[in-house]
């Protein structure tokens, strides 16, 4: 087991209407230095769908995807003990600082991606935040009973935060 320090930052802008959050990035992430960077995590997948666009492939692709539709990225953990990428084995977590984003964004609603980024969330910050977390399922491969049909329902709850009543998201 190895004790790691969260290798990126979040990612949001002012005009961020919901934040994300997973439990702690992914072996594959902390080498891609961004989130959900493990080829069989259908997050990118699973989001694009969800909001009617191209899956984006590249890192800026990615950030220019989630800044146009007004999506915050972050994580509940900023360090652990941890064995590769299993959130099973996650110990001594030490919780992200959720503030500035708070602060300097209107978020209307957080989600976690997943049970273990959700539990960490309601433990360690939401009475910080005085914000419920909506839990969806996990986008990781390890959850193999969520097909991607199924997740892409799951996950259409965010779209009543993002997008106005009778409008699409196709430009």
């Amino acid at each position: 087991m190895e004790h790691i320090e969260h290798p990126f930052p979040p990612l949001w802008d002012k005009d961020s209407k919901i934040l994300i959050l997973g439990s702690f990035p992914s072996v594959k992430s902390r080498e891609a230095l961004f989130f959900y960077g493990h080829p069989q995590n259908r997050f990118w997948r699973t989001i694009a769908a969800v909001l009617e666009q191209p899956t984006p492939g590249t890192v800026d692709e990615k950030r220019e995807f989630l800044r146009k539709n007004h999506i915050a990225l972050w994580d509940v953990i900023s360090s652990c003990d941890i064995e590769g990428s299993s959130d099973a084995s996650i110990k001594n977590a030490v919780p992200t600082d959720l503030s500035p984003i708070f602060a300097g964004a209107n978020i209307c609603a957080v989600f976690s991606n997943g049970t273990t980024s959700y539990k960490l969330y309601t433990k360690y910050q939401q009475k910080l935040t005085g914000r419920p977390s909506v839990c969806l399922p996990s986008t990781s491969p390890a959850n193999a009973a969520w097909q991607h049909d199924r997740l892409v329902n799951a996950w259409s709850v965010i779209k009543e935060y993002l997008i106005p009543k009778g409008e699409s998201t196709h430009e």
